[in-house]
């Protein structure tokens, strides 16, 4: 028994004239009474009378008629259902980021974004730094991670750009050197302590602040490490040094903290979303290219020379 029969029968039931329901289900009619002949040969009963001006449903009839009359809608249903699941439209994403990444206006548009156009995607978040999400995305315990990437991620991770925003100083207001200013230059700050995050646990930020401090000319003086974003900037509120922080922490408006631009040099960090390759979750393949479609509208538009 086929679907199409249960189709054929239906019309038959509902118009209660083959050759009508011929027409209704798009077939000629001798093929349509063939084929209900053959349904009723397969359960072993009569389904119809056929009377001179059509049919009519017999005892076995109606009682298979209770039965069957929903199942061409369940199976509708059933196949919209595999449809959304394939475009990445139902199902689960457990998606890691970085704390400092959760206030980059990108990010926020990103999860914002997706979860509107997916709302029947149930979402797991994780929240940690780029080494530990890395290492989440490898063990199969995150679908997608946004991260700040390295030139040490393995290869066996695809990364796709995201955003890139400043790399800024975070200094406390107590030992601004010029406080009327909201730029200043690296060099100046030689002699402070730089805060970071261990390079085990953040080797992008950790990094690019390293390099930093050696294109304007010096050797940083590392102060005490810290393990988040949040001790960094508690530790830079209590004066205990400075730190180079991406610009979206500006949004942090913390006691005794003040950012500052940087006239030189001037450095860009990178975050992205990133997954396993061969990846087959199609929720994590819709995310990836809402990020990827997202990355290419921000990124500015070359006009030709004249």
């Amino acid at each position: 028994m086929e679907l199409r029969h249960i189709r054929y029968f239906l019309a038959v039931a509902s118009e209660g004239n083959f050759t009508r329901a011929a027409e209704k289900v798009g077939i000629a009619q001798p093929p349509l009474s063939q084929q209900i002949r053959d349904l009723e040969t397969e359960i072993g009963a009569q389904l119809f009378h056929r009377v001179p001006h059509g049919a009519e449903l017999t005892t076995a009839g109606e009682a298979f008629l209770e039965r069957v009359a929903a199942l061409p809608g369940m199976a509708s249903e059933a196949i919209e259902a595999a449809r959304r699941a394939a475009r990445g439209e139902t199902g689960t994403l457990s998606l890691g980021f970085t704390g400092a990444s959760a206030l980059n206006p990108v990010v926020s548009r990103l999860i914002r974004t997706f979860r509107r156009d997916h709302p029947h995607v149930s979402f797991s978040l994780e929240e940690g730094n780029s080494i530990a999400l890395r290492n989440d995305l490898l063990k199969g315990e995150l679908d997608v991670a946004i991260l700040r990437p390295h030139d040490d991620d393995p290869k066996s991770i695809a990364i796709f750009p995201l955003s890139a925003e400043p790399l800024i100083v975070a200094i406390p207001s107590s030992r601004d050197p010029d406080p009327s200013s909201d730029e200043i230059d690296l060099i100046a700050l030689r002699d402070e302590p730089l805060i970071l995050t261990p390079r085990l646990v953040g080797l992008s930020l950790h990094d690019s602040a390293i390099l930093a401090c050696r294109q304007a000319g010096f050797e940083p003086v590392l102060g005490q490490p810290a393990p988040q974003i949040a001790s960094i900037m508690s530790m830079i509120s209590a004066e205990q040094g400075i730190s180079l922080v991406p610009e979206c922490m500006r949004q942090l408006a913390l006691d005794n903290v003040s950012y500052k631009r940087l006239r030189s040099p001037r450095m860009q960090v990178t975050i992205a979303t990133a997954v396993v390759r061969g990846n087959r979750s199609p929720t994590a393949a819709a995310f990836i290219a809402l990020a990827r479609s997202i990355h290419r509208e921000a990124q500015p538009t070359l006009l030709p020379e004249a």
